[in-house]
Formats: C-alpha cells, structure tokens, sequence
C-alpha cells in the first residue's frame, strides 16, 4: 500500500509531488516517486534521478519528505505503461499525477497519457493542475 506520484522536474511535477507529500502524510502511506525520462529544455532526452528528487523534496515549502520514500526510475516503456506498473507493483492506494494547462479546446480533451493512466489505473487517480491558474 502505497501513495504513488508522477514526477518530472516541471511545475506541474512540483504541483504533483506536493499533493502526494500531503496524501502519503495523511494516510500515513509511503510515498513512492515515479520518475520517466523528459525531453528538457535542450532536446536532450533525461530524467530526474534519486538525487534531484530528493534536492526537489527539500525544496518544497511546508511539504516534509515521508517517513518511508521509494523512487522508482524509467526510461523504457511509454510513461503511462510505467506510471499503471509502478502503481500496480506497490499496490498504491492512490496515483497522483500532474496537467499542465490547456486551451479552452484542449481542456476537452485529456492527453493521450493521461487518460491512459486515468482508465488504467489499479487505484483511484488524483490529477493535479500546474498552477493556481490553469
């Protein structure tokens, strides 16, 4: 049993990682951070390791790391088949996962990964805007 977050070193990423903090705390559940690789701002495919979400974690006003924190890396399958594994092998709870904002169109329709993960998941899915804003 566990509370699961979607990861990347974006805003929405941060928004994500927050609200997970918040839920692993309340349900007193590990938090276990998935981390697939982005395309950063250089076009060069990458990931966030243990290290930068842990410097990520630090960094989060009032959001103290768990008790119990499992990081969880890939690469090699499309996000959202990485996303439905790793929240089926440590049986989440919860699958919280980060939307950047959208046009007025695009807000009717969820990306493809997104709604993937969405329909697929093995738990109950919490989706998280960007900002405030959005």
């Amino acid at each position: 049993m566990s509370v699961v977050v979607a990861y990347s070193p974006s805003e929405q990423g941060r928004h994500a990682l927050r609200a997970a903090v918040r839920e692993s705390r309340a349900r007193d559940l590990p938090l276990v951070v998935a981390s697939h690789s982005y395309i950063d701002s250089e076009g060069t495919r990458t990931g966030a390791g243990e290290d930068a979400v842990r410097r990520e974690l630090g960094g989060l006003e009032g959001a103290d790391a768990p008790s119990t924190l499992r990081i969880r890396c890939s690469a090699d399958e499309g996000v959202d088949e990485f996303l439905l594994g790793v929240a089926e092998a440590e049986a989440a709870d919860l699958l919280v996962i980060g939307l950047r904002a959208k046009s007025r169109t695009g807000k009717l329709n969820l990306g493809t990964a997104a709604r993937r993960v969405v329909l697929g998941a093995p738990c109950p899915v919490l989706a998280v805007k960007g900002s405030a804003g959005a």
